[in-house]
């Protein structure tokens, strides 16, 4: 009997334990929840995001980029912000990493275009610059129509259509107030006589154009094709302004 009683008086401690555990879920705000899951979601947002920078860094060892001329800091960002257009379903071809690196004058191959999934540096060649943002080195930027001038930040890269320029490739910014207004302005991917190898050896630098990022055109066609149709593109310098204040990169 007194066993009995003393399970009995358990039962009753662990009806009263559960009694209180469903009662405390009960008074949780639904705002609160709400907080907390977004608070675990942008964690494990960040937590992907450094995992796959410190994944694909090592590939700027393994491609020599260094001795290329890439920044490094560049490549970092580039990742960086790839990563979160990955997360955010922006990116289709989800392969192909293009950055085009502005810390570098026009007379340097400055364009790479990298397989994420293969480690392959595909394509390194010239890039030209909007005739506004400098002569050899690209140090001004804009985001306006007819400034002429070349809009640092991620673009989505999309379809080929046949222009003035041949095959040309359209671009979509994804930063607003840096280079969102690239459709409108007619920013777009194209060949041009004036990114040529025989003028960086007269001049010791190529031509520029109207703020599209134009390619050498024994070489555009194959580049085009490569990176089209949803691939990520990064036109990077090292303005404190745009490091500062880009989304893609800071988060």
């Amino acid at each position: 009997m007194q066993q009995l009683k003393k399970k009995i008086q358990s039962w009753h401690a662990a009806t009263l334990i559960l009694l209180l555990i469903c009662m405390s879920f009960a008074f949780i705000h639904p705002e609160n929840v709400s907080a907390k899951r977004t608070l675990v979601a942008a964690a494990t947002t960040t937590n992907s995001t450094v995992s796959l920078v410190e994944e694909k860094m090592g590939l700027y060892d393994s491609l020599d980029l260094d001795d290329k001329g890439l920044s490094k800091k560049a490549f970092e960002y580039a990742l960086t912000g790839y990563n979160r257009l990955l997360s955010s379903g922006r990116i289709v071809k989800d392969n192909i990493l293009s950055i085009l690196d502005f810390s570098l004058p026009s007379g340097k191959k400055r364009l790479f275009v990298i397989d994420l999934a293969t480690g392959q540096l595909l394509f390194n060649t010239y890039a030209a610059h909007g005739r506004n943002s400098g002569a050899d080195m690209a140090t001004r930027f804009s985001n306006k129509n007819n400034s002429h001038q070349s809009s640092l930040g991620f673009y989505i890269t999309g379809t080929i259509y046949t222009g003035k320029h041949g095959e040309s490739l359209r671009l979509m910014g994804e930063e607003k107030g840096f280079n969102d207004n690239a459709f409108a302005r007619g920013i777009v991917m194209h060949s041009a006589a004036y990114a040529d190898e025989e003028i960086v050896a007269r001049q010791g630098f190529i031509g520029r154009s109207q703020g599209c990022p134009a390619l050498p055109q024994n070489i555009s066609k194959e580049i085009i094709g490569k990176i089209k149709d949803g691939s990520c593109l990064f036109l990077y310098s090292p303005d404190t302004y745009y490091t500062s204040h880009s989304q893609l990169i800071n988060g």
